[in-house]
């Protein structure tokens, strides 16, 4: 079977890519877990001279990298190469988190004994990753897990193919200078484009010891279901439908203008892009109206250009989705102040899009809308605002935007979601555990938490 990878913009052909055979599978699995069984010895610096490497090549290839994420998945131009750069600061900053992170945690250490947990790697992980942050998806998983010991095998998005395979050419460059410079055993990860079929078929495999994956609640659940049966750790980011609460005492100008990159950053198609802005009657107006002019002042267009703000939806099949939500909100009752159809324009294009007067009922008031579509909710206090935000079966990020330090903290205690960021839009940093609660997902990635998921947290008493 090969993938088919076409671009978004234009519909064009791009190329096609082969996927592996059982056989090929089979040889794959039996390269990782033998490089993987070396790569557990080697030191931390030995593993850190392959991430500095693995920096160095990223900046390297970084015009070539951010050129393939626009022709693939329409990413514009700019953000494919912030995409690019942080991945290379990931690895920047990986030696030292992961020094902290996997330290043995000494607990005793008195007369009576020494009593420690240290942090083993666990194997070989399979890495299910997504199209719309091809390589911060993936190197966000595969540099701490590689920093612990672990193997991997990542198996990426078909429509994001030639990334992917440019990708693994810089972690082969960067694992080759590597070992010439330190001695650092071959990095044992590789890239497998498999069918889904056989996604299920890798995870029961004993050479595999857990699975993450990043994508859609659906995909999460029938991955969970396979590890659960085979009792396989597993890590999972999922969707999300994060609120963005405007109180009473925001600065108003702010959060509008920060409201509108929240919303469209990567085209809108981001688990962690603020969805359901959720505003207190008081300032209701205010901020309507300074959203609204920000969102239709946007630039829609070629994403290769360097103006381009918006560029198309990755496939045709989630901006259908996406319209069809759209068109059944507005069905149920919702307006559409901004945008709201599709044009007629060649490529998978979206317009920026406001709805308000959003029933209960209307998918966008719940449902998670994978594109730059913004539902605005008036409500009458912080009570409500939590509530409101609360309600939803996804609890990834959350936004608070107030001056009144004790509604934030009240906001923060209360609001179902893995991360509250106030007064700036939620985002994903090296330095911070990263995941949610509810449907958003399972497990942490980055920080200290994610270089320890795929770790054996193993006691260890010396009695004296």
């Amino acid at each position: 079977m090969t993938f088919t990878v076409t671009n978004p913009t234009t519909g064009e052909f791009i190329h096609e890519v082969a996927t592996l055979n059982a056989t090929e599978r089979e040889a794959l699995l039996a390269k990782v877990d033998e490089k993987q069984r070396i790569w557990r010895s080697s030191s931390q610096e030995q593993r850190a001279a392959f991430t500095r490497a693995l920096a160095r090549a990223l900046r390297k290839h970084k015009e070539a990298l951010a050129s393939l994420l626009t022709q693939e998945m329409g990413k514009p131009i700019k953000a494919a190469r912030s995409e690019v750069d942080k991945c290379a600061l990931l690895c920047d900053l990986a030696p030292e988190l992961a020094l902290r992170a996997l330290a043995d945690n000494v607990l005793l250490d008195d007369e009576t004994a020494l009593v420690k947990v240290r942090y083993d790697p666990l194997g070989v992980v399979l890495a299910v990753m997504p199209w719309n942050f091809p390589y911060w998806q993936a190197l966000r998983f595969i540099v701490p897990a590689l920093h612990a010991g672990n193997g991997v095998l990542l198996k990426p998005a078909a429509s994001v193919a030639g990334g992917a395979q440019l990708l693994e050419e810089c972690m082969r460059e960067a694992s080759r200078e590597a070992e010439n410079e330190n001695d650092a055993p071959a990095a044992p990860v590789f890239t497998a484009f498999i069918e889904h079929e056989a996604i299920a078929e890798m995870i029961a495999d004993d050479r595999i010891v857990g699975v993450t994956l990043t994508g859609s609640d659906r995909a999460g659940r029938a991955v969970a279901e396979v590890a659960g049966a085979n009792l396989k750790k597993v890590v999972l980011e999922l969707g999300g439908s994060d609120p963005f609460l405007v109180l009473p005492d925001a600065n108003i100008k702010k959060a509008a203008k920060t409201a509108v990159s929240a919303r469209t950053v990567n085209s809108g198609q981001s688990c962690i892009a603020a969805k359901r802005f959720i505003v207190c009657d008081s300032v209701y107006d205010e901020f309507i109206e300074l959203f609204a002019k920000g969102m239709q002042s946007l630039t829609v267009g070629d994403p290769q250009n360097e103006e381009t703000d918006v560029g198309p939806i990755a496939t045709s099949r989630v901006r259908d989705d996406l319209a069809a939500q759209v068109q059944k909100s507005v069905d149920a009752g919702a307006r559409a102040i901004v945008g709201g159809e599709i044009t007629d324009s060649v490529g998978n294009f979206y317009p920026p899009t406001v709805l308000v007067d959003i029933p209960d009922s209307a998918p966008a008031a719940r449902e998670e809308l994978f594109g730059p579509v913004a539902s605005v909710f008036r409500v009458s206090n912080v009570n409500e605002a939590i509530s409101r935000a609360n309600d939803t079966p996804f609890g990834l990020g959350a936004s608070v935007w107030t001056e009144n330090m004790v509604d934030a903290d009240r906001c923060v205690a209360s609001l179902d979601a893995g991360m509250v960021f106030v007064n700036d839009m939620v985002a994903s940093d090296p330095r911070y555990p990263f995941g949610g609660v509810k449907q958003s997902g399972v497990g942490r990635e980055l920080g200290e938490l994610g270089f320890r998921e795929f770790t054996n947290q193993k006691t260890v008493r010396v009695a004296r």
